[in-house]
């Protein structure tokens, strides 16, 4: 071999080498970046993991629900169980069931009703309870009644970060709002602190976004959203859009006809609308009456 093609034959051999050392640096780097990206998952994790295993379990009294005319375990009365069996039944088949394919986001709850007063968090709570005695259903139970929260008063425990501050990203992950409870299969998101842009937060992207991952990550889960009442406010007509079911209730001898039918004109015109007659008395003992429900879609 002449000095030429010696020195051809070198140049040949280093160029390769640095070829080889360029694959194994860009190797390195894609390995450093994918170490990177794992330990940052991790950490999300880790830090969730401690965030929920530090967040309080929310202890509902019994004794106190139970007295009150809630469902809560044996204890409750026996006409107030079976009157929200039917009502649960109904709406459990047309979250699981047939009808589910006819509706988007079959298994998101909204209740409310046409005024204010009417029983409608009540009808809530109580829905919420008699779901999580199903065997195989959890429930969230969602305060979004942002303007008038009252299930953490109903329910006796403190105000708490809740909807509000995950649609304001105060918070860092949805799980920092969702509480357990003492009640198997039952979570619970306060509504949280009021704010001067409700309507605004409702409608925005982030709740849409919300409701399509409720709505599919758990497909056994039923999620009751506590809404405001219809008339007077622009809310509750915002948040039918992101449910397949309504539960309007209707205060017997008090709710007009009239405002009934304008209160469900406003609502989406795709959703399931029930109906839950609250305060019926059954006899002058009955402090709380019983609970009839009719069913039926929406039609435009």
């Amino acid at each position: 071999m002449n000095t030429i093609e010696k020195a051809l034959a070198k140049q040949k051999l280093s160029a390769q080498d640095n070829k080889d050392n360029l694959k194994a640096e860009s190797l390195n780097a894609q390995n450093q970046d994918a170490l990177k990206t794992s330990t940052a998952e991790l950490e999300t994790q880790h830090s969730s993991i401690v965030s929920d295993s530090k967040k309080e379990t929310l202890t509902l009294n019994g004794d106190s629900l139970t007295a009150r005319g809630f469902i809560y375990g044996t204890g409750s009365a026996h006409h107030i169980q079976e009157e929200f069996r039917h009502i649960k039944r109904k709406l459990l088949n047309n979250a699981f069931g047939p009808a589910a394919k006819t509706l988007k986001h079959s298994n998101l709850i909204m209740v409310t009703s046409s005024n204010a007063n009417e029983g409608k968090t009540f009808i809530s709570i109580n829905l919420a309870l008699s779901i999580a005695l199903e065997q195989e259903k959890t429930v969230l139970l969602v305060d979004a009644d942002v303007l008038r929260p009252s299930i953490h008063r109903e329910l006796e425990f403190e105000s708490k970060q809740g909807l509000l501050e995950y649609l304001l990203d105060d918070v860092t992950s949805l799980s920092n709002v969702i509480y357990n409870t003492n009640v198997a299969n039952l979570k619970i998101i306060p509504a949280g602190k009021p704010h001067h842009l409700t309507n605004e937060l409702l409608a925005s992207t982030k709740m849409a976004t919300l409701a399509q991952e409720l709505a599919q990550r758990y497909p056994d889960r039923i999620v009751i959203f506590d809404c405001p009442p219809i008339l007077g406010v622009t809310e509750t007509p915002v948040l039918s859009s992101l449910v397949g079911q309504a539960v309007v209730v209707v205060e017997e001898s008090k709710t007009k006809l009239e405002d009934v039918k304008k209160a469900v004109s406003q609502l989406h015109e795709d959703i399931a609308i029930g109906f839950v007659m609250n305060k019926t008395v059954r006899s002058k003992k009955d402090e709380y009456g019983y609970y009839g429900y009719g069913y039926g879609k929406k039609h435009s």
